[in-house]
């Protein structure tokens, strides 16, 4: 058996568009253990749907092309398997939860025989069995009177209800891999997290494995057993949770924790917005395509692209000088403790830069142990805009 549910291995896709070849994903690696829960954070446009769609060959070819990778699920190779074969897949071992149910869910077609569709595809049951097993995965997605509900069409449910019958449908063959897309995006906050405390109960009463994929770090902050950070096709951070919101290593990270509210600041902090834009998929330039927006880049981080390291326990990063952009975040983002409650900032780095022209660009800490951030100066990201979107 596979040690890893999940192993992916440089990935790459790209779009033949009129602008010019788009690079999608761009080397993309990472595995996914046996009943684990993996966030895959990111801005849109950062490769994060493109990533899932093409390890299901969900991607319209063309425009879409995998230049290269393995997808091992289980230890077969997703990429190079028969598209009849994956068709039994999906679905079966592995089940994806899109965006937006509505557009997901027929509104032509009553839920039981969309749900039910599944069941005859993947499974032998008769029809009475079929209509038995999803009017209790309906119940059990808090469905109420699912009996007489199961009847009804897509537009006669509230929004919270749509996705609570996606993920029914997901889960009716029982998968060893739920891939979520972005689950809660169309949804209120209150509804948001009704469906976030369904999918935790569902992942500790099945056992699947989630991958979930959003652009809130709020939700993966309270779902997610470890992390990677997307931005421009690539792998830029990957870590535990509690490791990746306590010490950051890579710019990008801490520009994204930096632009969230913080329950213990005074009010009279400005949340800090990351400059610039993203890059150009289509026109990409060697080296880190964060370079343009970051503030401790230099020349090595045109030159080429980093090669990931481990800066801690499980916490990968790829990033030229993480050390200084992990000390520069200290202060800004909710520190670490240690086990008695103390804070464990207490120690800089040896190899922190302060005698080198990027001294500047780093915080020094005051006598009272608190950092604080580098002063703002004319070329400076403070005052930038924080328009980050980009077409997904």
């Amino acid at each position: 058996m596979a040690e890893h549910l999940l192993d992916v291995r440089n990935l790459r896709t790209v779009f033949d568009t009129e602008g010019g070849r788009v690079t999608a994903v761009n080397g993309l690696s990472f595995r996914l253990a046996p009943g684990e829960t993996l966030g895959i954070v990111g801005e849109s446009g950062s490769g994060k749907s493109v990533t899932q769609l093409s390890i299901l060959g969900l991607l319209p070819s063309p425009p879409a092309t995998i230049e290269s990778g393995e997808a091992l699920f289980e230890g077969v190779d997703l990429l190079r398997m028969p598209p009849e074969t994956l068709r039994k897949l999906r679905g079966n071992r592995i089940a994806m939860i899109f965006q937006d149910p509505m557009t997901s869910l027929n509104p032509f077609l009553r839920i039981s025989r969309q749900l039910t569709e599944v069941l005859d595809i993947h499974t032998t049951l008769d029809r009475n069995a079929q209509r038995r097993r999803a009017i209790e995965m309906l119940e059990k997605v808090g469905i109420p009177d699912a009996g007489n509900r199961i009847d009804a069409y897509p537009h006669q449910f509230s929004g919270g209800m749509r996705q609570r019958v996606m993920i029914a449908m997901a889960l009716l063959c029982d998968p060893a891999l739920l891939i979520a897309d972005e689950p809660t995006t169309a949804l209120d906050v209150t509804i948001q997290a009704q469906i976030l405390d369904l999918m935790r109960d569902l992942k500790r009463d099945l056992g699947t494995a989630i991958i979930l994929i959003t652009h809130d770090l709020g939700v993966v902050a309270g779902m997610a057993d470890r992390i990677i950070v997307m931005y421009a096709g690539r792998v830029m951070e990957s870590a535990p949770t509690a490791s990746l919101f306590r010490r950051p290593h890579h710019p990008y990270t801490i520009g994204l924790l930096r632009s969230l509210p913080r329950l213990d600041a005074d009010g009279r902090d400005d949340l800090i917005p990351i400059p610039g834009q993203p890059p150009d998929l289509s026109r990409l330039k060697p080296g880190c395509p964060f370079v343009d927006r970051c503030t401790f880049a230099v020349d090595a981080c045109r030159q080429t692209f980093p090669e990931s390291r481990t800066v801690a326990d499980g916490h990968t990063v790829a990033c030229h000088r993480p050390e200084v952009a992990e000390w520069n975040a200290r202060g800004l983002i909710a520190p670490p403790t240690d086990e008695d409650g103390t804070s464990a900032d207490t120690a800089e780095p040896a190899n922190t830069p302060h005698d080198s022209d990027a001294a500047r660009e780093v915080s020094v800490p005051d006598p009272d142990g608190a950092d604080r951030p580098p002063p703002a100066t004319d070329d400076s990201p403070a005052h930038a805009t924080d328009d980050q979107e980009a077409g997904e």
